[in-house]
């Protein structure tokens, strides 16, 4: 079915306009417009690897999401799905995975610094977030709680047991330069996991892909990009904010909710490995198994290179 065909279908919207966005890395995004309002269209293509499990719990979080934004600080700092006339939060055909969004009229932070008023805001959203466990929420979360698992080490692991010659030539080098180290990351990551499978740890509900491509600013600071939304640790979230050079303020305006926080070093080296690790296999496995470009090919080498040596810098 085209995308017109989809929203009629299912949303009872009938386009008069289609814009197609600059998407983020997961999905294609279109803004669509109907004679009384504006859209914002997530599509996600089965062909990718990462698809299944960025869409696998849509109705689980975008339930949540609902919920903050109606019940809670939240209200218009996050974006706002709308169901589906089955009720729903997504739809499909044979190739995509669709989510729609009230369409928010505001630009990216992107590459830009945050300004003082931008982290006093992101504070205070990720500190209200927190705020919100398991007891809090009247809907069922035990297909988003954490279980330090670590689903994609043993393809992983196996393709870094293969012989050299059975690699494409087109990543060869990095396999050569980086292989030991990934091999040792990947061990340290299993004994975290361990560890923190026995521990009793408080969970809250994190965001856990926090950066500032998925910061838009209109009137507010709004959190985009709710795939990974689950109750977790908040090192989870606290991992991309550590490092940042407005870290000390951004924590001050936290601990006016969260007095007696204090960080779980080992929830936070799990953190920042495994996710160091994911979006390195993710990378291999775009390389390995799908058609792109020798464009592409070349950008997402650079990326697995910048992320490897990253460990190397720990």
């Amino acid at each position: 079915m085209k995308l017109n065909e989809i929203l009629n279908f299912h949303y009872g919207i009938k386009p008069i306009k289609t814009v197609a966005l600059n998407g983020g890395w997961a999905a294609l995004a279109y803004k669509i417009s109907d004679s009384n309002n504006a859209y914002f269209l997530k599509v996600y293509e089965k062909s990718r690897s990462s698809t299944s499990k960025l869409t696998a719990f849509i109705n689980q979080y975008a339930t949540i999401l609902v919920w903050l934004d109606n019940q809670t600080k939240l209200n218009g700092k996050i974006p706002l799905p709308i169901s589906t006339f089955e009720g729903d939060y997504k739809c499909e055909d044979d190739c995509n995975v669709y989510l729609l969004y009230t369409y928010i009229d505001g630009g990216t932070v992107g590459s830009n610094t945050l300004s003082e008023k931008q982290i006093q805001e992101l504070a205070e959203i990720i500190s209200t977030l927190h705020s919100y466990g398991s007891n809090q929420i009247p809907f069922s979360t035990n297909l988003m709680v954490e279980d330090f698992e670590l689903p994609f080490l043993n393809d992983f692991e196996i393709v870094l047991q293969k012989k050299l010659e059975e690699f494409p030539q087109i990543i060869k080098e990095s396999i050569t330069t980086y292989g030991q180290t990934l091999v040792n990351r990947i061990e340290t990551i299993k004994n975290l996991s361990n560890q923190l499978k026995s521990s009793n740890l408080d969970f809250s509900l994190c965001h856990t892909d926090l950066h500032n491509w998925n910061l838009m600013q209109t009137v507010r600071l709004i959190l985009i990009d709710w795939e990974g939304l689950k109750l977790a640790p908040v090192e989870a979230d606290i991992m991309f904010l550590i490092d940042k050079p407005y870290f000390d303020k951004f924590i001050s305006t936290y601990y006016k909710i969260h007095k007696r926080y204090v960080i779980n070093e080992d929830a936070l080296k799990f953190y920042r490995y495994r996710r160091n690790l994911e979006d390195i296999w993710e990378f291999i496995e775009q390389l390995l198994y799908e058609d792109i470009s020798n464009d592409q090919q070349v950008e997402i080498l650079n990326y697995i290179n910048e992320l490897v040596r990253e460990f190397d810098l720990e």
